[in-house]
């Protein structure tokens, strides 16, 4: 079973966030083994990327403004690739401050869902969704239209 790690920075508290995460969780259970990793949000960006760089496993895929823009399709092919060799990946999603250059130097890649900010709580329920919606495209399942 493929395995995806999501390392990010702070907590949700919110429970319409944990509600979604549940449920993407739960559908992607059949397809992948899930771990999320937090990490304490820190007072310089510094001190947070020796935190996610400790956290981080396999290919990484660093989230940030000035990534590449992929379509649904073509991330779904990305995780195709990871999952046909066996290949552990790991997302990371930083803080309201962004990501450490640091951070962004050790990604494989660097991806862009928008131009426009996110609340970091929002954005993990999006990666979920778009990760659940590439195990669909990749099984040739009716969600993707």
């Amino acid at each position: 079973m493929q395995k995806i790690n999501i390392v990010c920075v702070g907590k949700i508290k919110e429970k319409f966030f944990k509600e979604a995460l549940e449920e993407y969780l739960k559908r992607l259970s059949r397809f992948a083994k899930i771990e999320i990793k937090e990490v304490a949000e820190c007072r310089n960006l510094e001190e947070e990327a020796k935190l996610i760089l400790n956290a981080v496993k396999g290919k990484v895929i660093a989230l940030c403004v000035e990534g590449k823009k992929l379509a649904s399709e073509t991330l779904a092919e990305q995780i195709k690739m990871f999952t046909d060799t066996g290949t552990e990946s790991t997302f990371v999603i930083g803080s309201s401050h962004g990501l450490a250059e640091e951070v962004k130097a050790k990604a494989d890649l660097k991806l862009s869902f928008s131009d426009m900010t996110f609340p970091y709580q929002l954005m993990r329920v999006i990666l979920l969704e778009q990760i659940y919606r590439s195990f669909m495209i990749n099984g040739g399942g009716e969600y993707h239209k």
